[in-house]
């Protein structure tokens, strides 16, 4: 009997010390996959870094707006995401950011209307001549309903357009005389670039159009190989043009503008309340964007004028638009739908 008792307080010692083990392991566990969680909420609060292509200088109006972009985008999100602007074409050309926009390769990108077109046909309508009347109309027409459907519409192409900035308008100049009407472009060599809608246009006004090599353009100005050019008032003295055609005029016959955009397959990642905070953010920079572009213009127009050149301003344009109705008729019947809807807004 004494043997049995014996026995039996032997397993009853081993069964206890069996329970102890496991409940101290149990314990030893949970201290020791604490510090793993931690790890792993630390992780999931890193902020999500995204990168903006621009082809610019670092002190461009469209970097300018970038980096304003970039600083509302964190301040909506509470720091959730970071954009990384990249200027001065750090992550290529146009063509090939545009691509791998596209692939998600690259998250944003500032990009001309221009090239866009290519990829999502229905920009083209902004290419063509005198389709805004003036600067108003046309922000009355990208910050609206066609410019929304646009930039929207740019998802067949695997992006989404965000916002438009601003690229100011493109005028003629030249080395004869002052231009008031269409007329006074009759028999003036202009230079154009390689475009056949830039051509017919010229054509149309009654001008020469000579395609031609930007680099080449102020020699040709200065020996008379050409009369005049065409192109924005930043451009128009920052390349010294000014010094050889001494006559400006704010026609505004192309308004095409810069946009932002976001990769279709980034901007599918995020969630509903971020897409609609990059939105926001990309509205706001906007402004950003066209005051600095007003400030660069007005520098340029500073230079010019104190230089003793003619700069003749067109107040009505409906004049210049019937003459390039040619052009309409042979490029425009793609876009004819949004020709009529741009021209019905006010």
């Amino acid at each position: 009997m004494r043997k049995k008792w014996l026995a039996f307080l032997s397993i009853s010692f081993v069964l206890a010390g069996i329970l102890a083990a496991c409940s101290g392991g149990g314990t030893e566990k949970e201290q020791t996959s604490a510090p793993g969680n931690n790890d792993s909420n630390e992780k999931e609060k890193d902020p999500i870094v995204l990168r903006l292509a621009d082809n610019q200088p670092d002190d461009y109006p469209t970097v300018v707006g970038d980096k304003a972009f970039a600083k509302l985008v964190e301040e909506k999100t509470d720091g959730r995401i970071k954009v990384e602007v990249y200027s001065g074409g750090q992550l290529g050309d146009e063509k090939s950011v545009i691509e791998q926009v596209q692939l998600g390769t690259i998250d944003f990108a500032r990009v001309s209307a221009s090239p866009l077109a290519e990829f999502s046909k229905n920009l083209g309508v902004l290419s063509m001549p005198y389709i805004f009347r003036d600067a108003d109309h046309m922000w009355n027409v990208l910050n609206g309903e066609i410019g929304e459907e646009l930039l929207v519409g740019m998802e067949e192409a695997n992006m989404r357009g965000l916002v438009f900035y601003d690229s100011g308008s493109r005028n003629f100049y030249n080395s004869k005389h002052p231009v008031e009407k269409p007329e006074d472009l009759k028999g003036l060599k202009i230079r154009v670039q390689q475009s056949a809608l830039v051509v017919d246009m010229v054509e149309a006004l009654g001008a020469s159009a000579t395609p031609m090599a930007y680099e080449e353009v102020y020699s040709a100005l200065q020996t008379g190989v050409i009369d005049g050019a065409e192109n924005n008032y930043p451009s128009y003295y920052s390349v010294n043009h000014f010094e050889v055609a001494k006559y400006f005029t704010l026609d505004g016959h192309s308004r095409v503008p810069e946009i932002l955009m976001i990769s279709k397959k980034v901007w599918g990642e995020l969630s509903a309340e971020d897409q609609k905070a990059l939105k926001e953010a990309a509205m706001e920079s906007q402004k950003v964007q066209i005051d600095s572009w007003a400030a660069l213009v007005e520098e340029a127009k500073e230079k010019v004028e104190a230089a003793g050149n003619e700069v003749t301003e067109i107040t009505d344009t409906a004049p210049w638009r019937e003459a390039v109705q040619p052009v309409y008729d042979k490029h425009g019947g793609a876009y004819k739908e949004w020709i009529e809807k741009i021209e019905a807004v006010e």
